[in-house]
C-alpha cells in the first residue's frame, strides 16, 4: 500500500503514485466517445489523479498505431480542454518524436531542429505555456540521442517544459542521455505480465535517479480481468496485432488472469487493483498510468493506492505470472516500433 506521492527524478514535481493514459481516449482500443473521455478525466481529478500522460501522435492514423481518423494532435487537444481551469491540479506529459509517415506508418524524428517546433505545437494544443514532463517518443536512430537530448534541454532553459523523459529505451541510451541533462523519467511498458524492464533497465533507473513510469501496467485491460475466452478484438483495436492477444497465447495468458481474479476475490479487491499494486509494492520510484475511458474505471485504479500487499503476496503474484509462463511477445510485426 503507497499513498505517498512520487517525486520525478532530482526535480521538484511530486505525482500521486497513479495516473491516467488518455491515449484509448483517441485510438488503439476502438471508439471512444469524447464527452466520456473528458467525464473520465474530471473524474481522475476529483479521484485525485493528478498525473496525465498524453503525445502528439495519439489520433494520428497508421497501421502502426491503431485506426484513427481523428488527426495528430487529437489527444492533446482533447486533454488540454478537459484541464482548462485546473492547471495548478495537475501535472502534463506529453510526448513528441513520432510523426505519421506518407505511407500510412510511422516515423521517428530526433533531429534538434525538431524538438523546439514539437513542443511549440504541443503547447498550443494543450493550451498552457509550460509542459511538466516532456518525453522524447521513441530513439530516432538516425540523430545521436545526446543531440535531441541536447535541445530537449534548451526547453527547459526556455521555460516551456520543467522536465524531460525518454521512452522505451535501454540503460545504454539511459546513460548516455543522463550524461548530458537531467532524465527525470522514463516511460516503458510494464504489468505482470511484461516484465522485460526488471533485468537491466530498472536497475539503470535507480543508479540515475530516474522515475519509472509503466505504461499498459494493466496489460491492455487484459489484468483488469474484463475479458474472457469470448473475447474477440476488432481491425481498429490494436490488441488484434498483439502476440499475447493472439488465439493459444490469449487462451493461456487468460488462465493466469483467472488465478489473479480468484487471489483478487479473496481480498475484496478489483483484479486490476491488485495488478497495480503489486506494481507499486516494487523496489523503485514508480508512477503507472493505466489508461481507461470509462469515469467508474479511473477512480477505481485510483484507489489501487490503498490496496494492501504483504511481502508473500507480491512474491506469489510474481509467480503466478513468472515470465516463463506468459505467452507472446510485447508486439508483433506489424507494430516493431509502437509509439505508446
Amino acid at each position: 500500500m503507497r499513498e505517498a506521492r512520487v517525486t520525478l527524478g532530482h526535480t521538484d514535481i511530486s505525482v500521486r503514485p497513479i495516473g491516467l493514459g488518455c491515449m484509448g481516449m483517441s485510438q488503439f482500443y476502438g471508439d471512444a466517445d469524447e464527452a466520456e473521455s473528458v467525464a473520465t478525466i474530471h473524474a481522475a481529478v476529483k479521484a485525485g489523479i493528478d498525473f496525465f500522460d498524453t503525445s502528439d501522435i495519439y489520433g494520428a492514423a497508421g497501421a502502426a498505431t491503431g485506426q484513427s481518423q481523428k488527426g495528430f494532435g487529437h489527444n492533446e487537444e482533447l486533454l488540454g480542454r478537459a484541464v482548462r481551469g485546473l492547471r495548478d491540479r495537475v501535472v502534463l506529459a506529453t510526448k513528441f518524436g513520432a510523426r505519421p509517415s506518407e505511407e500510412g506508418g510511422v516515423v521517428y524524428d530526433g533531429r534538434p531542429e525538431y524538438v523546439a517546433a514539437a513542443c511549440e505545437a504541443s503547447l498550443r494544443r494543450l493550451g498552457v505555456d509550460h509542459i511538466d514532463l516532456y518525453y522524447l517518443h521513441r530513439h530516432d536512430t538516425a540523430v545521436p540521442i545526446e543531440d535531441t537530448v541536447g535541445a530537449m534541454a534548451e526547453l527547459v532553459t526556455a521555460g516551456m517544459v520543467r522536465a524531460i523523459g525518454l521512452s522505451a529505451v535501454g540503460p545504454d541510451i539511459l546513460h548516455r542521455a543522463s550524461a548530458v541533462a537531467p532524465i527525470s523519467a522514463l516511460q516503458s511498458e510494464y504489468s505482470l505480465w511484461a516484465r522485460e524492464v526488471e533485468q537491466e533497465v530498472l536497475p539503470a533507473c535507480r543508479e540515475l535517479g530516474i522515475t519509472f513510469v509503466p505504461y499498459s501496467p494493466l496489460g491492455r485491460a487484459a489484468l483488469a480481468g474484463r475479458f474472457t475466452s469470448e473475447t474477440s478484438f476488432e481491425g481498429d483495436d490494436f490488441r488484434s496485432t498483439l502476440p499475447k492477444f493472439q488465439e493459444e497465447n490469449f487462451a493461456g495468458n487468460l488462465r493466469l488472469v483467472e488465478g489473479l481474479k480468484a487471489f483478487a476475490a479473496e481480498r475484496g479487491h478489483a483484479p486490476g487493483q491488485v495488478a497495480l499494486a503489486w506494481l507499486l509494492a516494487q523496489p523503485y520510484d514508480i508512477a503507472p498510468i493505466p489508461g481507461t475511458k470509462r469515469p467508474e474505471y479511473a477512480r477505481q485504479n485510483a484507489a489501487a493506492t490503498a490496496v494492501p500487499l504483504s511481502a508473500d503476496d507480491v512474491a506469489h503474484l510474481s509467480g503466478l505470472f513468472d515470465p516463463a509462463r506468459v505467452r507472446g511477445g510485447q508486439y508483433g510485426a506489424l507494430n516493431a516500433r509502437p509509439q505508446h
